[in-house]
């Protein structure tokens, strides 16, 4: 890789034996190209990448000899500052992390929100992170909610990240959460239906035909109380909000979600003495109760399986002590 005046610049020769495929699928595995996918994509349309000294077309086809060069501008300075927020690290290496998040925490920065995020604490506490999402999802892999707890993956380079989401796309990465449901569902189960933007609230998601993608969710009874249930849930698919929506889709909403019918608009049918424990369990926890408690994955780089494993919080474990001395 070469730079001149802040400007990097990458060349790349197709060997004889590689198989002719669409540019940036050839550049997101090749291992000269630092890039993620989306990169080169982004790349491509602004005619920075050149194929035989020719500006590529989006959907050209790499041929042996051809001569690939990129064009990397300089990135912009970010104002998004590191923070020595701490940090539960369940697993580290040169190459990545597993972050174990609290509830109440933004993953990255956005519009009124630029301080006191995971990212601002992932730039205080890694010398390096990949950049592909842009300064403000450095090291992000996939995101958690604010109120959802547990862990996620952080990638140390683009190509790490590459990887990595390549891996989430294809379902190679298992991830594993617990989720405290309204009433009580059948034993095991599985929920497939569609996700996409809500048509009443656009900052909601939904079980929808219109602009939706494939989503499944299964799950497996953990404990039962006499209001509610304790799941064991596996994502299939990883749509936003996907199990807070799955589960108020079939009418068991995630215990204490603001927004998907877990708090007072699932309690208000059910009995007056299960209202007070409702109010006495958002006390002890005033946000939905679902924990992304293991991930597992086959290492990026060492080829390794690694297996993390995250606790209930303490507020999760309080909750349920609580509804274990109310009954079953």
């Amino acid at each position: 890789m070469a730079a001149t005046g802040g400007l990097k610049k990458i060349t790349i020769t197709v060997k004889p034996t590689d198989k002719s495929e669409r540019l940036d699928l050839f550049l997101s595995h090749h291992s000269d190209c630092e890039l993620s996918r989306n990169q080169i994509q982004n790349l491509i349309t602004e005619g920075k990448i050149f194929i035989n000294s020719k500006p590529a077309a989006k959907k050209i086809l790499v041929e042996p000899k051809d001569k690939i060069e990129i064009e990397i501008p300089p990135s912009e300075p970010s104002d998004i500052k590191p923070e020595n927020i701490p940090l539960d690290i369940r697993f580290e290496d040169e190459h990545l992390a597993v972050i174990n998040k609290p509830a109440e925490m933004v993953v990255h920065p956005a519009a009124g929100n630029y301080s006191g995020t995971l990212v601002n604490a992932l730039l205080y506490h890694f010398k390096s992170l990949s950049q592909s999402g842009g300064a403000e999802r450095a090291g992000i892999v996939h995101r958690l909610d604010k109120n959802t707890s547990g862990l996620l993956l952080v990638a140390k380079s683009d190509r790490v990240q590459t990887k990595l989401q390549d891996a989430l796309q294809k379902r190679e990465i298992k991830r594993f959460y617990a989720a405290l449901v309204c009433g009580h569902v059948d034993d095991e189960g599985e929920i497939e239906a569609p996700i996409g933007r809500s048509i009443k609230d656009r900052k909601k998601m939904a079980v929808t035909n219109r602009g939706s993608r494939e989503a499944h969710t299964k799950y497996k009874l953990n404990d039962r109380f006499r209001t509610y249930d304790l799941l064991d849930v596996t994502l299939e698919t990883g749509r936003t909000h996907q199990i807070r929506v799955h589960f108020a889709h079939i009418g068991h909403p995630v215990f204490g979600d603001p927004e998907y019918g877990g708090r007072e608009k699932w309690h208000k049918g059910i009995f007056a003495n299960e209202k007070n424990l409702a109010k006495k369990l958002l006390e002890i926890m005033p946000y939905q109760a679902l924990h992304s408690k293991q991930i597992e994955f086959i290492h990026p780089v060492k080829g390794a399986t690694v297996i993390v494993k995250s606790e209930l919080p303490e507020k999760f474990q309080e909750l349920i002590e609580r509804l274990k001395k109310d009954g079953r």
